[in-house]
């Protein structure tokens, strides 16, 4: 640990010389980029230091146990008690936080809500997850900005598409991909039986522009006429675009915009995303598939969370933790959900990486 901290340190010691260069402050991309490594790095050295001065504390009380007056060892062990958990949480806390980044934890987030099996329930299920991300957004702070709707005559989405923007937005939503499942009385039901419908959710960074260049042969535009809500112009023009990128069969399609361009512009945005999410994945199951998770493998077809109405629960199957007060849950109230599946896939992550590591040193 003291090694690996050594060439944090030096590279902590090099960003601050970089951030002083006034070449630097003229570039805000670079700039904004710099001043976020540092204070990743920052937070290392922060807790570094926490540590150090707590494994120095515990060194101290160790040599004082071999003391003559037992006064004092009687108040070494004290010590001794109090230090050895606190350094083992300090510690547990420094290797978090040096663990690999994930270089999309800090985008913007593609979020698409679709329809399961279920028929009309499953897409007024649909509008009930969109509205609860949508309202988690709101308390979060980030914004929400719709690219796509497509509805049923009762008011269920049978697929939405919106971009959610905010710091931090995809490290928090990105384990949220999979199906969705809900057991409930539908209002359509006279019997009063319960029934069990599906939504699918994806949740895809927002891809750079410089990410990925995408041969324009590749790429198929179909125009139309928009259609569902939104003023006269946009459902009386050919202003919606849907988008089919060749190779991989993946559409996309955007209608929120009255002119043709700015919807073109969109879509190709939300297709980038989806193609630079299919190579992420594809790259980690190369290099990890004998380790691949529910949690971390975002597999669609993963039935990751159940809505149970008549219980007032959710339960998520991936680590076995249920909430109650669905209604709640359903109005946004999500953190401590979304906090219990990043603390468990962080923890495998670590496990992991610990493994790892005598392995590398050894090569």
């Amino acid at each position: 640990m003291i090694e690996k901290f050594d060439q944090i340190f030096e590279k902590h010691k090099a960003l601050e010389v970089r951030l002083s260069d006034p070449k630097l402050v003229k570039d805000r991309e670079k700039f904004k980029q710099t001043a976020r490594e540092h204070k990743e790095i920052s937070r290392i050295v922060e807790v570094f230091e926490e540590w150090r001065t707590c494994h120095e504390s515990l060194e101290d009380a160790r040599l004082l146990l071999e003391d003559s007056d037992a006064e004092i060892r009687n108040l070494a062990k004290d010590e001794v008690v109090e230090y050895e958990p606190r350094l083992e949480e300090i510690e547990l806390r420094l290797r978090s936080l040096m663990l690999p980044k994930d270089a999309n934890d800090d985008k913007n987030v593609i979020i698409e809500v679709r329809a399961g099996t279920g028929g009309d329930e499953a897409a007024l299920f649909a509008a009930d997850l969109y509205r609860m991300y949508s309202r988690y957004a709101e308390i979060k702070g980030w914004a929400v900005e719709e690219l796509y709707r497509n509805e049923n005559n009762l008011g269920g989405i049978k697929e939405v598409t919106a971009l959610i923007k905010g710091a931090g937005a995809y490290s928090q939503l990105k384990f949220e991909s999979g199906t969705h499942r809900v057991q409930r009385v539908p209002t359509t039901e006279s019997q009063g039986r319960i029934h069990t419908s599906a939504a699918t959710v994806a949740i895809l960074p927002e891809a750079d522009d410089v990410e990925l260049n995408v041969p324009e042969i590749d790429l198929r535009f179909d125009v139309y006429r928009s259609s569902g809500p939104g003023g006269q112009s946009v459902n009386t023009t050919d202003s919606a675009v849907r988008i089919t990128h060749l190779p991989t069969g993946i559409v996309v399609t955007c209608q929120d915009e009255k002119s043709q361009h700015k919807n073109k512009a969109k879509g190709l945005k939300i297709l980038m995303s989806h193609i630079l999410d299919l190579e992420t994945r594809k790259q980690d199951e190369a290099r990890s598939a004998e380790r691949k998770s529910q949690i971390g493998s975002g597999d669609r077809s993963d039935r990751i969370r159940t809505y149970n109405f008549p219980q007032d629960r959710v339960t998520d199957h991936r680590i076995n933790y249920t909430q109650h007060s669905l209604s709640n849950f359903l109005e946004g109230e999500i953190d401590e959900m979304v906090r219990h599946v990043i603390e468990t896939r962080e923890a495998e992550r670590l496990a992991e990486f610990e493994e790892d590591s005598p392995r590398e040193a050894s090569e």
